[in-house]
């Protein structure tokens, strides 16, 4: 991957006409907020862009609707945007508004530009036209039925229920927006920009990542659907794209251009332009050069989005910034793919949705636990569903029961044992590391913690937030079993110096969390390093600094650091908070999930079985001992499991989900009285019993907690 001396990053600009639901964050906002705190972290020169748009035939159909004028209307959800941003911790650089002058006159240059090279063809074409309003339509004024799905109520641009890009002539029985009746086709003169021009480079530099031979991107760090729906669109041929449209709200076509009267910029012409004069109006701001940043070959552009948007980020908009030819292509396009909601399409009509804004005044003290939620399912490749009650579970039996649970143990016994101060230790002494493994030497479990911080960044750096998050939560889990296995609250009367020792190690563990955590939950970030006594991170570069801490085996916390008190970094979701959000959700049954997007359910039930057949089965408390891979089998461990009574070897088919050095110490269900059998020639006695969640991941099924090894369960 090459490195680049600055990046640029861009969300998609929301439309200003209705408030941010969960399917926007999940779309293009928290993605690029992760990614851009990491870099921050790891000493980038980046800046993030965002802002309103507040042009195109939706926002003058909301003013219509609500009796305002449309810049009464964009001011208002502008106002919303920008708090709701703020309070949910997206870090833009700079938010801005398309109904900033500096972005009208952007516009109008970029235009210009185009047109005095002779770019566009002038073109007179039939549009639909309402004579009972005397005005021409937009795409968005013009509703009909979905010639690709029978939606009745598609769009003259798309059709929302199943997707499909459309122009209004393609509608079955189209009616005016404005007035209901049905419209009629009238000529009018519009300025396109013949994509079919562009097919050719277009094609290379989606395919190969190169234009005429030069380099520009490595494909395969492209995701698949994105990728897939370009080629769609290039083998279908491109069209010429009209740029202007017949419109009394947005930015006028330059008046120095003939002809320009009555006519504004097409809105996804103006809308990407935004991030350029976004980033001119925060180069102002801050005393830099716009152009470093979107006329050097040295900056890698890169654009979040959802997939509704891949064509007009690359294709469209790259078309145009070639074709003035100062400016630098995207580096990637990371679409994300859609977030549906209980079950459904999230609906905004419908009132099918989790407003941010509200969440944010219901539950404003539960700010990281949506980010980590929507995180955990992000739809990076596929489309996920968020549900109140996953969001209760990821709080409860990850947030608490994991990462607050190891840091709050940590905080408590450092204060017990040390008044609060890091120990000292023995570097010589021994003690049994997170895999339960006997280590002879402190700096073994420091490398190893860098190289799970490594999987981590490796994760963001590839767009895997989901992955990185995972990481993140496997640390701590490593934290948590560091001091299970050893025990420091017994250990300290029989081994005061060991115990020292693992609780200056299990003190780093809990200050790379607080700083691995500020990408996914930079609140907790703050609150963990507070409990260190240590300031928050300014994002600059501190991420860097400590992994070259580990790599060279430095002590990150000092010995004899004062520590601050212990505090509840997440507190448990009652069923009642889940009760009244759902309540919320309108009664109105909402769009199915199609089939071919829906996110899995369980399994069906097998057949019955009899009480008598499930007498039978003896199922026992054990601990795993050892685990190695077996030999040309990928999926399978060998395992060998601890029954209080008898140690014996279980085979299981888990290598996918788990590491062999991560399992050690794992308290597990066996199936013992299994009849023995041979694996790849390895005599397995008995089956560990294992979930299967909606994704097919597979987890261990817990053992009753204080269970002792051998003890029975029914």
């Amino acid at each position: 991957m090459r490195d680049f001396k600055r990046y640029l990053v861009t969300s998609a600009l929301p439309y200003a006409n209705g408030p941010l639901h969960i399917g926007h964050l999940a779309g293009a906002y928290l993605s690029a907020d992760v990614y851009v705190r990491f870099m921050r972290l790891m000493g980038k020169d980046i800046v993030y862009i965002g802002g309103s748009d507040e042009h195109g035939a939706a926002i003058t159909m909301r003013a219509l609707k609500d009796g305002l004028t449309p810049q009464e209307v964009v001011d208002k959800y502008h106002d919303l945007f920008v708090k709701t941003f703020e309070n949910v911790g997206i870090s833009f650089d700079i938010y801005h508004r398309t109904s900033d002058p500096l972005h009208h006159e952007t516009s109008q240059d970029i235009f210009r530009t185009l047109y005095k090279k002779g770019l566009f063809t002038e073109e007179e074409s039939e549009q639909y036209y309402d004579p009972e309003v005397n005005q021409f339509l937009a795409d968005r004024y013009i509703k009909g039925t979905c010639p690709k799905c029978g939606n009745p109520d598609a769009y003259g641009d798309q059709c929302e229920n199943c997707g499909s890009t459309l122009s209004p002539t393609e509608l079955i029985n189209p009616r005016s927006v404005l007035s209901g009746s049905e419209p009629i086709l009238k000529k009018t003169k519009h300025w396109f920009l013949p994509l079919n021009d562009h097919e050719t480079w277009l094609r290379e530099w989606i395919e190969e990542g190169t234009v005429n031979g030069e380099f520009k991107h490595y494909p395969d760090e492209w995701k698949n659907h994105v990728i897939g729906q370009c080629k769609s669109w290039l083998d279908g041929g491109l069209q010429p794209r009209a740029m202007t449209r017949d419109l009394d709200w947005g930015v006028d076509v330059p008046h120095d251009v003939p002809g320009h009267e009555g006519k504004k910029l097409y809105v996804w012409l103006d809308a990407p332009i935004g991030y350029i004069s976004a980033t001119r109006q925060w180069a102002k701001d801050n005393g830099k050069k716009w152009e470093k940043y979107w006329k050097d070959d040295d900056c890698q552009l890169i654009h979040f989005i959802g997939k509704d948007n891949i064509v007009f980020h690359c294709l469209i908009f790259p078309a145009v910034l070639k074709a003035h030819g100062d400016f630098v292509l995207p580096y990637n396009v990371p679409a994300n793919q859609f977030m549906n909601l209980e079950g459904a399409k999230i609906s905004t009509s419908r009132n099918w949705a989790v407003w941010v804004h509200e969440y944010i005044e219901d539950l404003p003290d539960k700010i990281d636990e949506l980010r980590y939620c929507m995180i955990k399912n992000m739809p990076e490749l596929k489309d996920t569903e968020f549900t109140w009650k996953s969001w209760q579970d990821a709080n409860n039996n990850e947030l608490v029961a994991n990462l607050a649970n190891f840091i709050n143990r940590v905080v408590v016994l450092t204060n017990k044992y040390y008044d609060g101060k890091v120990p000292a230790f023995d570097e010589d002494a021994s003690f049994t590391g997170s895999s339960g493994d006997d280590s002879e030497f402190y700096d073994s479990e420091m490398l190893s913690l860098h190289d799970e911080l490594q999987e981590l960044c490796q994760s963001i750096r590839t767009f895997d937030f989901r992955s990185g998050l995972k990481s993140l939560m496997d640390i701590s889990t490593k934290g948590n079993q560091l001091l299970q296995y050893n025990e420091p609250w017994k250990l300290v009367k029989e081994d005061p110096e060991t115990t020292k020792t693992i609780m200056n190690l299990a003190i780093q563990y809990v200050y790379v969390l607080g700083v691995a955590a500020r990408p996914f939950m930079p609140e907790t970030s703050d609150k963990i390093l507070a409990l260190l006594n240590i300031k928050p991170l300014k994002e600059k570069g501190e991420l860097l600094k400590l992994l070259d801490k580990l790599c060279e085996g430095e002590t990150l916390i000092k010995a004899k650091h004062q520590i601050g008190e212990p505090l509840h970094l997440f507190s448990r979701i009652d069923d009642s908070v889940v009760a009244t959000q759902m309540a919320k959700l309108v009664k109105e049954e909402p769009t199915p999930v199609p089939a071919a997007v829906a996110t899995p359910t369980s399994k069906p039930l097998r057949d019955p079985i009899t009480y008598d057949d499930f007498i039978k089965m003896d199922m026992r408390v054990a601990t795993i001992l050892a685990a190695e891979k077996v030999a040309n089998a990928d999926k399978l461990l060998q395992l060998t499991v601890d029954l209080g009574f008898e140690q014996r070897t279980v085979v299981s088919g888990i290598a996918n989900y788990y590491k062999p050095e991560e399992i050690i110490g794992q308290k597990v269900t066996l199936l013992a009285n299994l009849a023995p059998r041979k694996i790849k020639g390895i005599e397995s006695k008995g089956m560990i019993l294992m979930s299967e969640n909606s994704d097919g991941v597979l987890k261990f099924v817990a053992a009753p907690e204080g269970a002792e090894n051998g003890s029975q369960i029914s």
